[in-house]
């Protein structure tokens, strides 16, 4: 932070800057606070921006503060502990604050000098004394047990007096393009002289939340997110960018410009909404620590607490509004990948207030989840845009990301588990029939507007009458946020239904391709010869997968993705009362109906003279992913490009060598293999590709396969040529050697295994050939 307009620096300022230099960080924190303690109001208020600027930073980089990002107890114990007693809501620095404040010292900060959270570090955030510090403020100025905020000493001869009342020097605007000061005066003074005196206490619990929903939460105002909302500005921003793109446009007007940078400029980080999280949770702490009998509108009366009125409005008037415009960007702009969980998490924190309530949900019949409690209904209804069009935003980014990815998978399993809580669905469907009832022209509904609340000044002083017409609140709620010519959608009417309907078919589809990869898994992992464990095994160059790509997943990720992608149709099928025969029909529409043996039906085609041919219904299947062939190499295997296993000057000197036995004794290999006899069907077995003239046609081919098929009986030596081979051969003379067995003899042993392994397999192989029909 950074103020505008610096005091001319004192001696005792003078004297602090240097001592930034010259003594060590303790001795500094010890110097500061006896500063606090011995010198008066009008000396302190010379230092303070400058104290302020030597903790948090200065907007120009030159003093980068005390870093308390990054500042954590288990890495600098001494520091963070001295820094967290300095800056604790009880400690010198907020001791300094009132000191000053009971002097009626002013100091002008404009609201746009409030910076967000920059990029996010890789520190566990709740260890991070920036984020302890928040949680100690709001539960200092916010507390969830007791009527009376505690009071703070500023000498230990007793509490500094609190100023008095003022009247604000100007309304605050939380939106438009002007910035006022936020801290020139107290936004919440414009109570009389005879009232409570606790409310000269809540104006800094008020401006406490005020500051920190300015610095997370406010980055366009209202009446811009409304005119990005309207078609005329989607498409003015449209030939904005295409005029940036190409130079046949002409230029964009300033105005569009202005509204293209609102749009794309600010990007938060996952710090920025961890910390705004926060703020939600205790929030709904804060909220809920009403008395019972204080929690309905109707119990409001001039005997309620200060505080207990705060509560009450401190979400719906202070965070509403910029919370759902703040999710509304993050919907929007946020990459599509599982950092979008801080996100989510926040989001469906906000939709959940009944989790941060003292008292449990009652539990269900079934035992299984906790049933919403009908007293959630007001804040559900006053809340729909937050439930409705942000879980339609969810759907939309759902259907662009891969599912197979468990982090993906878990976050459509918890949106789905959240919304999926008994009786909650209910109560949003009876806000959208509050919103879509008819206004009726009856004498005291004809002059009303649909207005968005507005902060300007303290709750207590323009408390308004509560409005018992539930209709009105809804419609006045979504209408304050979306304009009054918004078109909602209803989240169970059709539109919404058939895009759940294409999240079920996505998450069949991604269930399938997991179940898929989990076969191919097993299926390679069972084949490996026992030397594979040793690192001696050839990869299949005809498997679908990548073998790093099944590693990387691994069967504990599939068998979650499995679970949760399960967990998470049941849930939406609860919610929108989808059938079983729905989700057949969603199944065999994805093509992904088992065949009679149990192995994946073929993309739909037809037999032609060369092989499969595929069908338009065939191709819009493979397209879409969802079906396939077994792709295999089916031309030449001598001519093959060279692996990474393989030594690539050997595999030609062999490729050379097998050519020229080939051609010179093509003649007798021929005759060999053409006898009947166990010695011709030995040299079938070595000479004569395998394979290729037995397999069913499973994949369309075209002349490649006619050629193989005329390829003679013919010798390959490129096996010797792997790496692989070398190894292992070198191992087994290795090994030889151990038990005193020669090269030669050695060899000889390998030759005799060799010839009883292929005796054998000629044998079975020719049997089998005998049993095929």
């Amino acid at each position: 932070m950074a103020f505008p307009h610096l005091q001319q620096p004192s001696f005792l300022l003078a004297s602090l800057k240097a001592d930034t230099i010259n003594k060590p960080f303790a001795q500094r924190c010890q110097d500061l606070v006896k500063v606090i303690e011995d010198f008066p109001a009008k000396e302190l208020h010379a230092i303070f921006p400058w104290l302020v600027e030597s903790i948090f930073g200065s907007l120009d980089g030159l003093l980068i503060g005390w870093n308390l990002r990054s500042l954590q107890g288990r890495v600098s114990p001494v520091e963070f502990s001295i820094a967290m007693e300095f800056l604790d809501p009880g400690g010198p620095m907020m001791k300094l604050v009132y000191k000053l404040q009971a002097e009626d010292y002013k100091f002008d900060f404009p609201v746009s000098y409030l910076p967000p959270l920059p990029g996010a570090l890789h520190v566990r955030t709740s260890d991070c004394a920036y984020f302890i510090l928040v949680d100690r403020y709001l539960s200092w100025f916010l507390p969830t047990e007791g009527s009376v905020l505690p009071l703070l000493s500023s000498s230990p001869g007793g509490p500094s007096p609190s100023p008095a009342p003022r009247t604000p020097a100007m309304p605050f605007a939380s939106y438009g393009l002007h910035h006022p000061s936020l801290l020139k005066r107290h936004i919440s003074h414009q109570t009389s002289v005879n009232a409570d005196p606790a409310s000269h206490e809540i104006w800094r619990s008020e401006t406490l939340l005020q500051v920190f929903v300015e610095m997370w939460l406010h980055h366009y105002s209202l009446e811009m997110y409304q005119k990005m909302q309207s078609p005329h500005a989607k498409l003015e921003v449209l030939h904005y960018r295409l005029s940036v793109s190409s130079a046949l446009h002409s230029p964009a007007q300033p105005s569009l410009q202005a509204l293209h940078a609102y749009q794309e400029s600010f990007t938060p980080t996952e710090e920025h909404v961890l910390v705004v999280r926060l703020l939600i949770k205790h929030l709904h702490a804060f909220s809920n620590s009403l008395k019972p009998e204080q929690v309905s509108p109707s119990a409001h009366s001039h005997a309620t607490s200060p505080l207990e009125e705060f509560k009450r409005a401190a979400v719906p008037r202070f965070v509403q509004q910029k919370l759902y415009l703040f999710l509304q960007h993050c919907f929007g702009h946020w990459p599509l990948d599982a950092s979008f969980r801080a996100v989510l998490e926040m989001w469906l924190s906000y939709l959940q207030p009944w989790r941060y309530a003292p008292e449990k949900q009652p539990q269900s019949s079934d035992g299984q989840a906790r049933c919403v409690s009908e007293r959630w209904a007001p804040f559900v209804q006053e809340n729909l845009l937050l439930y409705t069009k942000l879980f339609v935003g969810f759907l939309r980014r759902a259907l662009r990301t891969d599912l197979v990815s468990p982090k993906n998978a878990l976050m459509v399993f918890r949106v789905a588990k959240v919304f999926a809580q008994p009786s909650l669905a209910e109560m949003i469907q009876k806000g959208e029939q509050l919103f879509l009832e008819p206004e009726l022209v009856i004498p005291h509904r004809q002059h009303r507007l649909f207005t968005a609340p507005t902060v300007t000044g303290s709750i207590l002083s323009s408390w308004p009458p509560a409005v018992t017409d539930t209709s009105f609140k809804v419609k006045s709620h979504v209408y304050s946020l979306e304009g009054q010519d918004c078109k909602y959608t209803p989240m169970f009417g059709p539109d919404v239904r058939t895009l759940v309907l294409r999240l079920a078919q996505l998450i069949t589809q991604a269930k399938q391709t997991a179940k898929s990869i989990s076969d191919q898994c097993g299926e390679s992992t069972a084949s490996r010869p026992f030397l594979s464990w040793l690192g001696f095994y050839l990869s299949d160059t005809n498997s679908s997968y990548p073998a790093n790509d099944l590693d990387d997943m691994g069967q504990d990720s599939i068998r979650k993705t499995d679970e949760y992608l399960e967990k998470a149709l049941e849930y939406l099928c609860q919610m929108f009362r989808l059938s079983e025969a729905q989700l057949a029909q969603l199944t065999l529409a994805l093509g992904t109906a088992q065949g009679e043996n149990g192995k994946k039906q073929l993309p739909d085609c037809i037999v032609g003279e060369d092989g499969l041919i595929l069908t338009p219904l065939g191709r819009y299947q493979i397209i879409n992913g969802l079906r396939k062939f077994d792709i295999e190499y089916q031309g030449d295997s001598e001519l093959q490009p060279i692996r990474s296993y393989e030594i690539a000057s050997l595999v030609r000197l062999l490729f050379r060598l097998s050519s020229t036995i080939n051609q010179r004794f093509a003649g007798q290999m021929q005759a060999l293999c053409s006898r009947a006899d166990f010695l011709g069907r030995f040299c079938r077995y070595h000479l004569m590709e395998p394979g290729l003239t037995d397999k069913h046609l499973l994949s369309p081919v075209g002349q490649g396969r006619a050629a193989s098929r005329a390829r003679g009986p013919r010798l390959s030596l490129r096996f010797l040529g792997s790496y692989r081979t070398l190894l292992t051969l070198l191992l087994a003379f290795f090994v030889a050697s151990l038990f005193r067995v020669g090269p030669l003899p050695c060899a000889l042993l390998l030759v005799l295994g060799y010839f009883l392994y292929a005796a054998a397999m000629t044998l079975l192989t020719e049997q089998g050939k005998l049993h095929q029909p």
